[in-house]
């Protein structure tokens, strides 16, 4: 058993970038549609009873941004992986908890699983494949 589990970790670092990449992927595009259609995040978010809407819009944008290309790129992953744990368990509170709709109850479980896998990488780190690694720093 510890010899397939010391040949697993090898791959430990491969998983690692795949699971950022895969992350941060969301966000990218999350944060371009909101983008690109500023005027309907904002209705959106009007719905939803968000504070001061116009404003937050393009917060949240920048926000899934930055956090998007942080976590990509491997900087400061510790930081920004719990920072996204909590703004989606926050989005899913605001946006997603009517669980009589289906649909509402996906997305809320989806915001879940991905604050999960986002304190595995708050736990676990980077990887050898970050900017992290190649700082030598330990973030958080």
């Amino acid at each position: 058993m510890a010899t397939i589990e010391k040949r697993l970790s090898a791959f430990n670092d491969i998983a690692l970038l795949i699971g950022r990449i895969l992350i941060a992927i969301l966000f990218l595009v999350a944060s371009y549609n909101k983008l690109k259609g500023l005027g309907g995040s904002t209705a959106y978010f009007t719905k939803l009873g968000v504070p001061a809407p116009s404003a937050a819009a393009p917060v949240v944008a920048a926000f899934e941004l930055a956090a998007g290309i942080l976590l990509l790129a491997g900087f400061k992953t510790r930081f920004v992986a719990l920072a996204i744990a909590v703004f989606v368990v926050i989005a899913a509170l605001f946006a997603h908890t009517n669980f009589a709709d289906a649909n509402q109850l996906n997305h809320f479980t989806k915001n879940l699983a991905i604050a999960g896998g986002c304190l595995a990488l708050f736990v676990a780190g980077a990887g050898a494949f970050s900017m992290d690694a190649k700082t030598g720093r330990r973030w958080f």
